[in-house]
């Protein structure tokens, strides 16, 4: 699979500095890279990082200065690399697209053209499968099913009963769709497991990672809109309504009844309460905790979330509560010594202006300096 450095940059439709004629023999990024290898530098401003790299030529930006080593620019880097790493790693070729007869499939469920089913996948009563799916190993559709064109389900999902997923949509391994909210009635002094009348709907082109879950909704449905990309490891709670065009990041939680607007990113750890909405475009920084409805736009971070520049604000004072401690206690000793001149000179009608225990340095030093 061995190119020149010029059949690459024709490749990619890129401008060659250096010779053409050497010779490339794979692709890496920037820390594995070895000689004979095409590297990648996606921003100018890292281009110290390229002193100790080994790699024979340089990817990089239309606006990265050769330095004396080969160098192919291009407008989009990543895009250009992965155009170049599957030249060097060919896709795997696919295997016929078939039903394995080791599959179970319903005799009621419908099957689109050209669906792929790999062995012991169970399709259950009355499901419906586009043109064109994928089912992997492992995977368990529930009766009630549908599940639109061109959609790829990972091995070992789990999709509850009614369960509707949108063409285009991927689901990773171990995706759990429609498992029972966590709502109980504990009225009657036992956790009764409240009504579970509900389902999960994915829209269009919805991408769910490894292990994450989605619960069904209590009486109608939970949404996840159109274009959204869920990492892995996260929960989305019954009654939820996810706007179009999310980024939720790995590990996010959000609570029973919250929902979102369009092209809102949740940051790694972010948790929502219940009942909470976070508005269009709105960014919640990793670990955010939010507690209250998050205005379109807005930048909020810490717990309980707050906007960034409060949170900013919040945390340089925390950094300098010890440096503060300090100093009051060096106050507390200077208005403690002028209260006792004063009430030295002025008798003992003025002893009242002593200060009160709590305020008293000699009687909390110690405490304060062992703390601190």
């Amino acid at each position: 699979m061995e190119a020149t450095l010029a059949q690459l940059a024709a490749l990619v439709e890129g401008e060659l500095h250096g010779d053409g004629d050497m010779r490339i023999r794979g692709a890496a990024p920037l820390c594995e890279a070895k000689p004979g290898d095409i590297t990648l530098l996606d921003r100018a401003d890292r281009e110290p990082c390229l002193r100790d790299c080994q790699a024979s030529a340089i990817l990089g930006p239309a606006d990265l200065i050769p330095n004396g080593r080969p160098l192919i620019r291009v407008q989009n880097v990543h895009s250009a690399f992965s155009t170049i790493v599957r030249h060097f790693r060919p896709t795997r070729s696919a295997p016929p697209r078939t039903i394995s007869p080791q599959a179970i499939v319903s005799p009621t469920a419908r099957l689109g053209s050209d669906v792929d089913i790999h062995p012991f996948a169970v399709i259950g009563d009355d499901v419906v499968l586009g043109d064109r799916v994928t089912i992997h190993s492992g995977v368990k559709l529930m009766a009630g099913c549908r599940i639109g064109d061109d959609v790829t389900i990972f091995p070992n999902c789990v999709l509850y009963e009614d369960t509707v997923v949108g063409p285009g949509c991927i689901l990773h391994a171990g995706v759990i769709l429609g498992a029972f909210g966590f709502g109980y009635d504990s009225s009657s002094g036992i956790h009764k497991l409240s009504p579970q009348l509900g389902n999960v709907v994915l829209e269009a082109d919805v991408e769910v990672g490894a292990n994450s879950t989605i619960d069904c909704g209590t009486y109608g449905s939970t949404v996840i809109g159109q274009g959204t990309k869920i990492d892995n490891l996260v929960q989305i709670a019954h009654n939820c309504r996810i706007g179009r065009h999310n980024l939720l990041c790995a590990q996010v939680g959000i609570a029973g009844s919250s929902s979102s607007g369009d092209y809102v990113i949740m940051a790694g750890q972010a948790g929502i309460k219940d009942h909470v909405h976070v508005g269009d475009m709105a960014v919640l920084g990793a670990m955010a905790g939010v507690i209250n409805d998050v205005p379109a736009e807005g930048r909020f971070a810490g717990i309980p979330a707050t906007p960034i520049r409060e949170q900013a604000i919040k945390q340089a004072a925390l950094a300098r509560l010890p440096e503060m401690r300090k100093q009051l206690r060096q106050l507390q000793v200077v208005v403690e010594n002028l209260t006792r001149q004063l009430a030295g000179s002025n008798g003992p009608e003025n002893s009242h202006m002593r200060p009160p225990p709590e305020l008293r340095a000699d009687s909390q030093a110690a405490d304060w300096e062992a703390s601190a």
